[in-house]
């Protein structure tokens, strides 16, 4: 009898939406296999559901705050209930791009430079009047993201200063602080990588969303990107890319999945950041590569459960 399998949904965060159509889209798939499952769309009855319930896996379809960040995966490791993805430290640590891009330069991965500010540093110390200094270290444009968040909510290029302040008031609506970073003209393209003991790259998938910028509409609307894969790399800028998406995969110990996101520059990938909990709608990159790989859907999910299922 195969096992029963909750898929964890929806949630409480600014990415509902995209979890719900990853989660019922995982939900088919997985019953499609003949597996048990049971959607739950996650609230206050979560943990006395799963109490109950008993399920042998959690799928966390979860994305964004709550679900990436490892505040599921802490509830799942008290109630010892084995889950997807790759685990509690690289959640806390990849989904804080501050302490992710932190560790990838003192390891050599190379990383667009970058400043951090905090709404605490702009309220209580005047840091604001360091942003005319940020920009012209940085040069411009400028690339404003908040520190913690996925899906590229709250994410802006800034071309002029006076329209800094702006960016970063909004950036911090989403998160208490903000990563100021260069913006890096290249070729956007993200590597999935599968797997525990010995983890393998998928081919690189290129992203040209028809506005130039991959923002949140752009990720999820059909038509609104164009996709190609694999990328339209020289062969050699390809490894590269599959290389430092696996050494990003095991520098954050990262087990079963993880999609590490870059921009070609030049010949050279820089990484931007790593993702905990990918999207798996229709338009998300992980599928498409899984696609591109020989996996269909179905296939790609019941891979990850059983990387994510403890041995007989």
């Amino acid at each position: 009898m195969k096992a029963r399998i909750a898929v964890l949904m929806g949630g409480r965060s600014l990415e509902r939406s995209i979890s719900l159509k990853s989660g019922k889209r995982i939900a088919r798939a997985l019953t499609e296999r003949g597996y048990d499952v049971l959607e739950l769309d996650v609230d206050e009855t979560l943990v006395p559901t799963l109490m109950s319930e008993k399920p042998d896996l959690v799928y966390i379809a979860l994305h964004g705050k709550g679900g990436e960040d490892g505040t599921i995966q802490e509830l799942l490791e008290i109630l010892d209930i084995p889950y997807t993805g790759p685990g509690l430290l690289p959640s806390i640590i990849g989904f804080n791009k501050v302490l992710s891009k932190e560790l990838f330069i003192a390891n050599g991965i190379p990383t667009p430079r970058y400043f951090t500010i905090s709404s605490a540093t702009l309220e209580e110390m005047g840091a604001s009047n360091l942003l005319p200094t940020a920009w012209e270290k940085l040069g411009s444009p400028l690339v404003v993201k908040p520190a913690a968040q996925g899906s590229a909510l709250g994410v802006k290029i800034v071309r002029e200063l006076d329209d800094l302040g702006g960016a970063l008031i909004e950036a911090l609506s989403y998160d208490d602080r903000v990563l100021l970073e260069e913006h890096v003209a290249g070729t956007e393209i993200a590597v999935s990588v599968i797997g525990d003991s010995e983890p393998e790259a998928l081919p690189a998938v290129e992203v040209v969303p028809e506005s130039g910028f991959f923002d949140f509409d752009a990720r999820y609307t059909p038509g609104k990107t164009e996709y190609f894969i694999p990328a339209r790399l020289d062969n050699s800028v390809a490894a590269e890319a599959s290389r430092l998406a696996l050494e990003a995969h095991k520098l954050l110990r990262c087990k079963d999945l993880s999609r590490v996101d870059m921009i070609v520059r030049d010949g050279q990938p820089l990484v931007l950041e790593l993702n905990i909990s990918p999207g798996m709608t229709e338009t998300s990159l992980l599928p498409l590569a899984a696609e591109a790989a020989g996996m269909h859907f179905a296939d790609l999910v019941e891979r990850l459960v059983r990387l994510a299922l403890p041995a007989d």
